[in-house]
């Protein structure tokens, strides 16, 4: 599937090249919408060329700094003069990204470019959803199109039917703990190219397009570029429900069309499920008695309309234990109405509920951050865990309620029956807080948008010798390079440690030149490589030997000598490295530059 829609928008519908320069249907900002939109300016946009452009403002809960950075033209901020370039902004409190994109925008079939990782669920509806970096965002933004590598496919077949008390994210955990990311790994190394996630069976067909959309999120915990689901008559009857049924259009897979690997899965075998903080995903019996300080329930994944209803009913007249806080931040504005609306809000509160504002920091820990001395529980896919931040137990909307009722871990099905409720099929559909014009062009509070001033990116061109860095540069490690300061070679061997290299180059140059790991996603190389950032791989043991001699530096020759295989000097180990990069990728590292 996602080949078919590639192809239909590709000058190369058989997509025999390394790259392919593809027509883009949606822009979605949403983790530094001013640098993408500045990029945008550089190329000389007039107004954004995709059909659809959007920018998602994360901060619900302001403070000085937030508002300071965002007079400033911040990277993560959003202008409120964005729509003079045909961008339209969701404004603060609208809701996590994701779910609001769902609900009000995301169409089956198209093919969607995004800065933000947890933009994946909107394969739950169909659409394609790839992450690219700040200059091909603006790219994307000012011509239409942007180069991409071809996609290969692993496809999850779901059969059987879901017992009591286990949901969607329970299946979605159940297909991490079967190592799906060591398998998209296997691929990846086999064709260099991203994977993407193709659920088929009959049990994927009879899900909701909220449920689809929590197994879609998973693409990134496990090293694919994204997910997506069939377009059927179960999305065309959401579009309908949102009162968007034009946006419909089928989506499936040829006969007999091939895919790189095949996972099966019996979802009727599907126990109720926790991640725990190392990452490691086990029955929920298994961490049974385990006291909990705090649980926040909704978020912009694991949690759909029907589960929050579910956890409402569960609660029922029950009462939070005395050290145990509950929060919950709904999706959407969407889900708050209709939580209030057939009294659910009012259940939660009454069990000592806290309602707080859709604040992306809340994903990270920055706000709500797990308490001392005690677990937190959450049903939202968890960010890459960095340096000073606590982990979190992720786990169902039910198994989250029996936290609540009891004030520790336990299997909801201790429940005496399961909850049964009925999901409204009339809907609030008021985009009261989506800015799609700008109105008059003078006048008090309509200053033009002037971006912060980023560190241009620096092309690979002479020989460099590098500062080698075990880690995820963090504060001055982390800044722009300044005069005669050579850069960073980041060395890394864990998964979340890559994400947040990738992640943080979002925000615009910085020290590091280059980035070492024994598997880094061919999304991420295509998006790095636009920043003008190396990728290679090496061998984990080769990397922790490097780091055991406390290598300090590393020679590279000059960029128009690389080859696939390129020897750098470590110190004075001569070792030879895998280069990531393909075809104008390469040319990009060198120029520092996309364009």
């Amino acid at each position: 599937m996602p080949q078919k829609v590639l192809a239909g928008r590709s000058s190369d519908p058989n997509m025999k090249g390394d790259l392919l320069r593809v027509k883009v249907d949606q822009v979605i900002l949403s983790r530094a919408p001013a640098r993408a939109v500045a990029e945008a300016i550089k190329f000389g946009i007039k107004r954004a060329q995709p059909e659809f452009s959007i920018a998602y403002d994360g901060f619900a809960v302001s403070d000085r700094s937030t508002v300071v950075a965002a007079a400033d033209g911040a990277p993560d901020s959003v202008s409120s003069s964005f729509p003079e370039f045909g961008i339209l902004v969701g404004r603060a409190g609208i809701g996590f990204p994701a779910p609001v994109h769902i609900e009000r925008f995301a169409a089956p079939a198209r093919l969607a470019l995004t800065d933000d990782p947890r933009m994946a669920p909107v394969g739950g509806l169909g659409m394609l959803a790839l992450v690219a970096s700040a200059p091909q965002l603006g790219e994307a933004m000012a011509t239409g199109y942007v180069w991409l590598r071809p996609p290969r496919s692993i496809q999850i077949h779901l059969s059987g039917r879901l017992r009591p008390f286990v949901c969607a994210r329970d299946i979605a955990l159940e297909l991490m703990r079967r190592d799906l990311d060591k398998l998209v790994a296997e691929v990846e190394a086999r064709h260099q190219g991203p994977v993407v996630l193709e659920f088929a069976g009959q049990s994927a067909r009879l899900m909701s397009v909220n449920e689809r959309a929590v197994l879609c999120g998973i693409a990134h915990q496990v090293g694919a570029a994204a997910a997506i689901f069939i377009s059927d008559d179960k999305s065309e009857v959401f579009l309908r429900d949102q009162r968007r049924s034009k946006a419909q259009r089928a989506l499936v897979p040829d006969p007999g069309a091939p895919c790189d690997e095949v996972v099966t899965l019996d979802i009727s075998a599907v126990d109720p499920l926790i991640m725990d903080e190392r990452g490691v995903v086990r029955a929920a019996r298994e961490l049974a008695g385990k006291p909990v300080g705090q649980v926040v329930l909704g978020g912009d994944s694991g949690a759909t309309l029907r589960d929050l209803l579910a956890a409402a009913s569960l609660l029922k007249s029950k009462r939070i234990p005395p050290r145990l806080d509950l929060l919950l931040s709904p999706p959407s504005r969407q889900v708050l109405e209709v939580l209030g609306q057939v009294g659910a809000l009012v259940d939660l509160v009454a069990t000592g509920a806290r309602v707080i504002e859709p604040d992306r920091r809340i994903i990270g820990g920055e706000l709500y951050p797990p308490p001392l001395g005690a677990l937190s529980m959450r049903n939202m896919d968890p960010e890459p865990i960095a340096e000073g931040r606590r982990g979190f137990l992720v786990a169902s909307p039910e198994t989250l309620s029996y936290a609540v009722a009891h004030g520790h871990v336990g299997d909801p099905r201790s429940f005496k029956r399961p909850a049964r409720v009925t999901v409204p099929r009339i809907l609030p559909t008021e985009d009261v807080l989506v800015v799609r014009k700008r109105g008059q062009k003078k006048g008090p509070g309509v200053a033009a948008f002037k971006p912060s001033a980023l560190a241009p990116i620096v092309p690979w061109g002479a020989a460099l010798t590098l500062d080698v860095f075990v880690g995820v540069p963090l504060g001055s490690h982390a800044h722009a390079l300044a005069p005669n300061d050579p850069g960073l070679a980041v060395l890394v061997t864990k998964y979340d440690d890559i994400r947040s290299v990738a992640e943080a180059s979002l925000l615009g140059p910085s020290r590091v030149r280059a980035l070492i790991a024994p598997f880094i996603p061919s999304q991420m190389v295509t998006s790095l490589a636009s920043e003008g950032i190396a990728t290679f791989q090496l061998a984990a043991s080769a990397i922790a030997a490097l780091i055991k001699d406390k290598e300090s530096k590393v020679s590279f020759p000059k960029a128009s000598a690389w080859q696939a295989k390129t020897e750098v000097l470590f110190g004075k180990q001569k070792i030879a490295l895998r280069w990531l990069a393909l075809d104008r990728e390469r040319t990009w590292i060198e120029q520092g530059k996309s364009r």
